[in-house]
């Protein structure tokens, strides 16, 4: 086994950590550049496992650039700021304010 499969099982990984946490900040807080990266975001992963499988079809170069490619996709997609002074857990993690619906 060679370590470029490990490094695509991370890349692919990477991947999907971002498709969960775009949507879990799109859950937190219904803003439409989220929901498009979620959207996405799927297709990515998708991508991205394709990687890791041509990756261990010992096409090791074309998984790596899919992988690379889904990745470079990914950070492509607008989203609006939703962090202002918070730390670098709540940014990794997806934290991110709720909104809450107009109760009385």
């Amino acid at each position: 086994m060679s370590y470029v499969i490990w490094v695509a099982g991370f890349g692919a990984a990477a991947v999907i950590f971002l498709w969960l946490r775009d949507a879990r900040i799109f859950y937190r807080t219904r803003l439409p550049g989220y929901r498009k990266a979620a959207y996405q975001g799927v297709i990515f992963g998708v991508l991205g496992t394709l990687g890791v499988i041509c990756t261990l079809a010992d096409l090791e170069l074309l998984g790596l650039g899919l992988i690379l490619a889904a990745l470079y996709l990914q950070g492509r997609v607008v989203r609006e700021k939703v962090w202002g002074n918070e730390g670098t857990v709540k940014r990794l993690f997806g934290s991110a304010v709720r909104l809450r619906a107009n109760k009385k």
